[in-house]
This record gives structure tokens, C-alpha cells and sequence, in this order.
């Protein structure tokens, strides 16, 4: 399994390399460069939350191992680390207000995010692990929803926040009845 997620994380890497190095090439303003890189990477870091989560529902509904789940973990961990970069870099460049109270969740969030993979597999109780899913899952969707409401700037509202917040109610949904529908009697 090391080789697999030494791949992974080495595509994924790469990836997120090649979508500077392409917005590099394409902008004049390093601002817009960093700004683009960080919306992108998010987009990549949204897709691999929604794998390791659905990894993770379909590997404790049938009592298996979290193998699946610790990879995507580990590559979406290494993969937001980069997109946190970017995101640093955009608001640095383009004098972007911080407002603390906006930006606590947040925080939290990316702590979660970079703790939980590490820790996933000595956790037992199955509320803990749900609360990282639903708790970074409802940062996402606060984070698209301010998007569509315009409150960020630079950040244009976008078909994606829409479609991001109906993928994030939906596995909120499939969860609970995937994991508990056998638990029924």
C-alpha cells in the first residue's frame, strides 16, 4: 500500500504543480497566478474529501479495514497542504481582508484535515470519525455558499459551489442510511 499512496500523492503533486506552472504561463499578474492555483487545488481537495469519505462509508458499513480510506486521507492531507499555499500566497498578494471569525472554522478544518488521517485508524468509536466528515463537509458547503452569495473577493459564484453543495447533502444523507440501514430491526 506505501507504493500506491507514494503514487498517488506523486500524481497529485504533480497535478497541482502543473496547474501553476499552466496559470504561470497564461496570467501576467502573479496575483491572479496564486489566486487560480488556490480555486483549482480547492476543487482537487473537494473530490479527494468526497473519495475518502465515501471510502469510508463503504469500508465501516461492510466492517473492513479503513486501508482506502487512510490513503485518500493521507493524499487529500498532503494535496490541502499544498492548496493551503496557494490560498496563503492569493490573499497575501491581493491585500485580501482576514476577518478572524470568518476564518476560525476554517482553521479548524485544516487542522482536522491534517490530523485526522494520522490518527484515523486507532480511533473506535464511529462518532468521532463522523464528526471530521460532517465537520469538514459543512466548512465546504459554508465555503461554496459564501462564494454564491458573493462575500469573497476575487471569487466569482460558479455552477461548481452549487453542484459542490448538493454532493456534500447528498453524502450527509447516504451515510447515515448506508451505515445504520443494516443496524434497522
Amino acid at each position: 500500500m506505501a507504493s500506491r499512496l507514494n503514487q498517488f500523492i506523486f500524481i497529485g503533486v504533480f497535478i497541482e504543480l502543473i496547474l501553476f506552472v499552466y496559470f504561470f504561463y497564461f496570467n501576467d499578474a502573479i496575483e491572479d497566478v496564486f489566486r487560480l492555483s488556490a480555486r483549482y487545488t480547492g476543487r482537487i481537495s473537494f473530490g479527494l474529501y468526497l473519495l475518502m469519505f465515501y471510502h469510508f462509508i463503504n469500508e465501516r458499513s461492510k466492517g473492513k479495514v479503513l486501508q482506502n480510506t487512510y490513503l485518500w486521507g493521507v493524499v487529500f492531507c498532503v494535496l490541502h497542504i499544498i492548496h493551503f499555499a496557494y490560498l496563503s500566497a492569493a490573499v497575501y498578494l491581493n491585500d485580501l481582508p482576514i476577518v478572524p471569525h470568518k476564518i476560525a472554522g476554517g482553521f479548524l478544518a485544516y487542522l482536522a484535515i491534517v490530523i485526522y488521517p494520522f490518527y484515523m485508524m486507532k480511533i473506535k468509536r464511529l462518532g468521532i470519525h463522523l464528526i471530521y466528515f460532517y465537520y469538514v463537509g459543512f466548512v465546504m458547503a459554508m465555503t461554496f455558499l459564501a462564494r454564491i452569495r458573493g462575500e469573497f473577493e476575487g471569487a466569482p459564484q460558479s455552477p461548481f459551489h452549487y453542484f459542490g453543495i448538493v454532493l456534500i447533502i447528498s453524502f450527509f444523507v447516504y451515510c447515515p442510511y448506508t451505515l445504520f440501514k443494516n443496524k434497522k430491526t
